[in-house]
């Protein structure tokens, strides 16, 4: 009896050395294999405080983040990842050039016609040609009609009447 008492009490002893004597990873390893792993984005940064990786910066899509999260959680040691971190907003797409749907020499034919209003401009806006302008109403009805013989279809006809 005094054999298996004595066996339990080491057997105990042991138990408790064993887990006493578990090497606990230090923050600044843990921040030394953070920062390797991280170190593939230039926009990001991480911080080990208590076994807690703190991720922070910018990364280009969601897909980069999860993945970098992932590979902070898979250290021996860290505990958790908390996500400080932004995805950047997707870059705007590139203008589309479309050339104009109203003919040089029909804009050339009206910027002739209003020649004697200097305050008239002559535009393609949106692929219409378009008249701006401040005017007298004499000047519009004298304009309108000197444009509609022209007889070049659809205009936009913006001029502001004083």
């Amino acid at each position: 009896m005094k054999k298996t008492i004595a066996m339990a009490a080491l057997a105990v002893a042991v138990s408790f050395g064993a887990i006493s004597c578990k090497k606990k990873v230090s923050d600044a390893d843990l921040q030394t294999q953070a920062t390797t792993i991280v170190t593939s984005n230039p926009n990001a940064s991480v911080e080990v405080k208590e076994g807690v990786a703190h991720l922070s910066g910018t990364f280009a899509d969601q897909q980069s983040k999860d993945a970098m999260i992932a590979k902070l959680k898979a250290i021996n040691g860290v505990k958790d990842v908390m996500d400080m971190s932004t995805v950047a907003a997707p870059a705007p797409a590139a203008p589309v050039e479309t050339a104009s749907a109203v003919d040089p020499a029909v804009q050339k034919k009206v910027q002739d016609a209003v020649k004697d209003f200097p305050s008239v401009k002559v535009e393609v806006v949106n692929g219409q040609l378009t008249l701006t302008g401040n005017v007298s109403a004499l000047q519009a009805r004298k304009i309108k009609e000197s444009v509609d013989a022209l007889k070049i279809g659809k205009y936009n006809n913006n001029l502001i009447v004083k």
